[in-house]
């Protein structure tokens, strides 16, 4: 399987996951969304009145897939991430859109980060070098799969377009660091690598070489330093690899014939229903360890365990869309996805580019 149909499938897999949560967004009453829904949901639904999302209709993308889409579409007229460009296209097209609150917007929803963006840089008139606020939320990770699908053959270009794209919006290092983490992850997926146990391994190779920003004083396996032993002279801007242990660790746990989550919906109930990263990152490595060669499993285990299972969907999505391509994903999903050649087109585009460097 190619870079392109890898990076491809990365892309169009966070698209359908956003897309597919976009009715039953934020029910953390699972009754009460079995009552809405029923008991499995299977595709695209239309958002209930009053909802998250209310006047959308099944298929349509939410914000944050507006959000990728202009980061998207930045990145291949660029031919690579210019950000000034994306600035210019935030300014220029969504932030006349916004009030602030978040009840508005294309979408029908603005989160917590990008209100806050809105304030600093429209209200307050500041340049986007202090326009990251401290909500501790995926908005950043969920556009930033561009990233990591454009620049997967080069790890350190992935950490550094991740964290910069990510300062623009959040600017908490601790929500930085985990979601250039869940970023350099992604990369090494749309390499060919796979999301198991040994995956953070090669992701602490990359970091003992200076390939990606993270401080780290273990030898090999996270041994004990050697008797004097010294940091780097540029220990990285991270100050724990941490984050980039998490996919294994979770890949471990999916595979463990001695851990079951049953049914693997409940990864919701195991990590947890809310929005933060802390919540959301675990439960999409280990759905896309579980189901790396079932994209439909994957996506609808995220998506029927309810709560912010928008943003789940999205980053499993990215991480199983980026094991079995493009090519791998059920065409239903393309099918219904409004707008879909279109995406797709812009999805090959950028696979192209990635495979080209």
């Amino acid at each position: 399987m190619s870079i392109n149909d890898r990076a491809a499938g990365a892309v169009m897999g966070a698209l359908i996951g956003d897309a597919l949560a976009l009715g039953p967004h934020w029910y953390y009453d699972l009754d009460e969304m079995r009552r809405d829904y029923g008991d499995w949901i299977t595709g695209y639904t239309d958002p209930k009145p009053e909802r998250y999302h209310a006047g959308l209709k099944a298929g349509q993308l939410s914000q944050a897939g507006i959000i990728a889409t202009m980061l998207l579409r930045s990145t291949i007229d660029c031919g690579g991430y210019d950000q000034d460009d994306f600035c210019r296209r935030l300014d220029e097209e969504l932030f006349p859109q916004l009030d602030g609150t978040p009840r508005n917007g294309p979408g029908g929803y603005t989160s917590q980060s990008i209100r806050e963006a809105w304030r600093q840089r429209v209200e307050q008139k500041r340049s986007w070098k202090e326009t990251g606020g401290h909500a501790d939320t995926t908005e950043a990770a969920e556009r930033a799969i561009v990233l990591a699908a454009r620049y997967a053959t080069t790890p350190r270009k992935v950490a550094e377009t991740v964290s910069a794209n990510c300062l623009l919006t959040q600017a908490d290092e601790a929500i930085v660091a985990m979601t250039t983490a869940y970023g350099c992850a992604l990369g090494l997926l749309v390499r060919g690598e796979k999301l198991d146990p040994f995956l953070s391994d090669k992701l602490m190779e990359l970091v003992k070489a200076g390939d990606l920003p993270f401080h780290a004083v273990t030898t090999g396996k996270l041994q004990p330093p050697k008797p004097g032993g010294q940091d780097r002279p540029c220990a990285g801007r991270f100050s724990s690899p941490d984050a980039l242990l998490t996919p294994s660790f979770m890949a471990e746990a999916a595979l463990d014939p001695g851990i079951r989550i049953e049914p693997a919906w409940k990864v919701s109930t195991v990590y947890g229903m809310p929005c933060a990263i802390y919540h959301q990152l675990p439960a999409a490595y280990y759905l896309a360890a579980r189901f790396s060669d079932d994209f439909e499993s994957a996506i609808l285990h995220a998506l029927n365990g309810g709560g912010q299972n928008q943003a789940r969907c999205i980053l499993t999505g990215a991480l199983v869309g980026a094991q079995v391509g493009l090519s791998g994903i059920p065409a239903r999903f393309l099918d219904g996805l409004e707008n879909a050649a279109e995406l797709m087109a812009l999805a090959r585009e950028l696979g192209r580019q990635a495979d080209s460097d």
